[in-house]
């Protein structure tokens, strides 16, 4: 690929990826169907403009050297039915909340990215489920590919599903740039602090302490007329969902030629002559750890698009397979564009991720090193699954320590979590013990964080960046 960055060779396609080998994908019975939904999408308007990718590329360019740090978090899985004022405003709260923590205990600014407005579609590990009726339905891969409820009807994979996700999600982010607008991310009423969960009366006081010091800052610059309103209830916040089903984000990729960009040229850039390839239904996507096949469909889709991409680096990934996939997807070396995300658990961090840093480091790639600290975590806690909050705690230790070592860094977080009281992790301040699951578990897919155990991961990033000096 010659040229600028990311132009688009005239090999490539939005649809070229058809004629690769896929996995995880949906088998839809009507090809008119499908066609007729795919249509619709394509000519709807886009849910983020290009100017907006852009700026979040190069935020995480300053992410890559050490000048800013990456807070990505959300559902496991969305849901259609989350599409409502408390849920939104309740996921947007706790991500906000996390970030002012690390910002002010760690010193340094955050890049914020939510799993928000198009987590629909979930691979799974096998295709179809036995009910407890005995009959055999396909499995449940998501809203926009069909019902949770269990039944051959609602299981069926209708591609009408997709643009509804389409309509859900530009109304999530609709509503997210309202609050954030009208000046809900400004955070300064310590009733916005619910701190009740916690059950350690000295860690109440520690977490209660630094609310009230960030508060009180928030104060003392509005007596000094230091800051404005605008400076402090306005944030940069991004969306972000797993690239999974390929004819969705097909239906959503738009070429934008120069003429058309919105950007200045110090951001787009200047004297492109054959425009570029956006997905405009999210500001940022990542391939999954079951879709990163060198060779398959998922990669060559995502080597055309603009968009920063995201790469799942799991126990199964290959060293210099992941190289060779990085260079892939940006040949040009780019900085901002790649992050991989890591997720091997806490017992194999230490053993696994030095001879994948080592590659890449070796290969001089520009990339984001992010810790997803959740997935590696996972096991069942009888018919349920849950995760430990120390092993999700002790694996963002341990990868800070392995990249220090290896004079990498690490530059962000990859969070499944919610702002309301679950009870889907166990442990943490709220000491949540395994027969307290049922009491609110409330996940269609994988466990997640709630909002206490949410400010206890913020709390304990921000100490290891405050102990490197960032």
């Amino acid at each position: 690929m010659a040229g600028n960055q990311n132009e688009v060779v005239e090999t490539w396609t939005p649809s070229s990826w058809r004629a690769k080998p896929i996995k995880q994908q949906p088998v839809y019975d009507d090809e008119e169907e499908l066609n007729r939904a795919l249509q619709q999408l394509s000519s709807l308007p886009g849910l983020v403009d290009p100017l907006e990718i852009e700026m979040l590329k190069e935020q995480l360019g300053l992410v890559s050297v050490g000048k800013k740090f990456l807070l990505q978090g959300g559902d496991c899985a969305e849901r259609f039915q989350d599409c409502n004022e408390k849920a939104i405003s309740a996921k947007l709260k706790i991500l906000l909340q996390m970030s002012l923590v690390i910002t002010y205990v760690g010193r340094v600014p955050l890049v914020r990215v939510a799993r928000l407005a198009g987590q629909y579609a979930k691979p799974r590990s096998s295709p179809t489920e036995i009910l407890s009726d005995g009959i055999t339905v396909p499995a449940f891969r998501g809203d926009n590919v069909n019902s949770f409820y269990g039944s051959p009807k609602s299981r069926r994979h209708d591609p009408n599903r997709m643009v509804q996700a389409y309509f859900y999600s530009a109304a999530t982010l609709n509503y997210t740039r309202a609050l954030i607008a009208g000046g809900f991310a400004s955070l300064r009423h310590p009733q916005q602090w619910n701190l009740d969960f916690v059950k350690d009366a000295n860690l109440q006081q520690t977490y209660s302490t630094v609310v009230d010091r960030i508060l009180d800052s928030l104060n003392f610059f509005d007596t000094i007329g230091a800051t404005s309103e605008n400076n402090l209830s306005g944030v940069n916040f991004y969306t972000s969902h797993e690239g999974l089903l390929l004819y969705y984000e097909e239906a959503l990729t738009r070429r934008m030629f120069e003429h058309e960009q919105t950007a200045s040229p110090s951001v787009i850039g200047s004297g492109q002559s054959v425009g570029k390839y956006y997905n405009v239904g999210s500001h940022y996507l990542w391939i999954g750890d079951r879709t990163r096949q060198l060779d398959g469909a998922h990669i060559e889709y995502f080597s055309g698009i603009s968009n920063p991409i995201g790469i799942k680096v799991g126990p199964s990934t290959d060293p210099i397979e992941l190289a060779e996939v990085v260079r892939r997807l940006n040949p040009t070396n780019e900085a901002g564009r790649i992050n991989l995300i890591t997720r091997f658990g806490a017992d194999k961090v230490t053993e696994l991720l030095p001879t994948h840093l080592e590659a890449v480091k070796k290969s001089n790639l520009s990339v984001v090193w992010t810790c997803d600290p959740m997935h590696g975590n996972t096991k069942l806690s009888g018919s349920l699954k849950t995760r430990m909050v120390s092993e999700i705690s002790d694996e963002v230790v341990k990868t800070f320590a392995v990249h220090k070592q290896a004079g990498t860094r690490l530059g962000g977080v990859h969070l499944e979590m919610t702002g309301e009281n679950v009870t889907e992790c166990l442990g943490g301040s709220q000491n949540l013990e395994s027969h307290e699951l049922h009491t609110s578990y409330e996940t269609y897919c994988d466990p997640r964080l709630n909002y206490t155990q949410s400010l206890d991961i913020a709390f304990l990033i921000a100490q290891e960046l405050q102990s490197l000096g960032q």
